[in-house]
């Protein structure tokens, strides 16, 4: 019966976007029968029904995706990218728990993902809680809800790589609307601030990837006043 448990999660987390036919595909890739058809028309399934949360490219950079799915990703990567994914998050969550502390969603994907660089919690239980974080999010508005979408979004790196830029996004978003002063210019700073977290085994590749993926985040990776120098960086 786990095939059909896993589609009955499947549905649960995507409410009425989850059809039968995304639940299938979602079956096939965790149990391990890749078929890239399958794969290709859940996530196009998924970006339709969610196109104001999901900033995945049309066009997979195999750096970004994991080795056992055909790419040149490690699994030390993979962490370091959800640990800077989580720093990104947990960076801006105070906007989200200064409105609603007794909700608990957000701290706990951004637990989550650590949990998962650490092996003590599995793919699947990350990813749930990075649901669990963005339903959190969808009743707010302004700093609260871009803070709630960047803890889930980095709870979701464990299954998808790429998200670690959507909790980065959401973060700077997060800061523009929380900011009393200048947006652009406290969005500026906390992506600067962002990519001094950056460990070197990965910053060129994020950098890279800012680069490419701006136009579909919102315009908001601006590396015009990158000052990584003044601060040490992480390994």
């Amino acid at each position: 019966h786990a095939p059909y448990a896993l589609a009955r999660r499947r549905r649960h987390l995507l409410g009425n976007a989850g059809s039968r036919q995304a639940a299938a595909g979602f079956v096939v890739s965790e149990l391990g029968h890749r078929d890239p058809a399958v794969e290709d028309a859940r996530r196009t399934r998924f970006e339709t029904s969610y196109p104001s949360i999901v900033i995945l490219p049309k066009h997979r950079d195999a750096r970004l995706v994991t080795i056992r799915r055909e790419g040149t990703l490690t699994d030390a990567d993979h962490h370091r990218l959800g640990l800077w994914a989580a720093a990104c998050a947990e960076h801006v969550l105070h906007f989200f728990e200064t409105e609603c502390p007794s909700d608990t969603r957000p701290r706990e994907a951004v637990e989550a993902i650590r949990a998962w660089t650490q092996g003590t919690t599995s793919m699947m239980e990350s990813r749930a809680a990075g649901g669990h974080a963005m339903g959190a999010a969808r009743p707010l508005r302004g700093a609260a809800r871009h803070a709630a979408f960047a803890a889930g979004q980095a709870a979701c790196v464990a299954h998808v790589a790429e998200h670690n830029l959507g909790a980065a996004a959401y973060a700077i978003k997060a800061v523009r609307a929380g900011t009393s002063g200048d947006a652009d210019l406290g969005g500026r700073l906390e992506g600067d601030w962002q990519r001094q977290q950056l460990p070197d085994a990965i910053r060129e590749l994020v950098i890279e990837d800012q680069r490419r993926r701006n136009a579909i985040c919102w315009s908001v990776f601006d590396h015009r006043t990158d000052c990584h120098s003044t601060s040490p960086k992480r390994r």
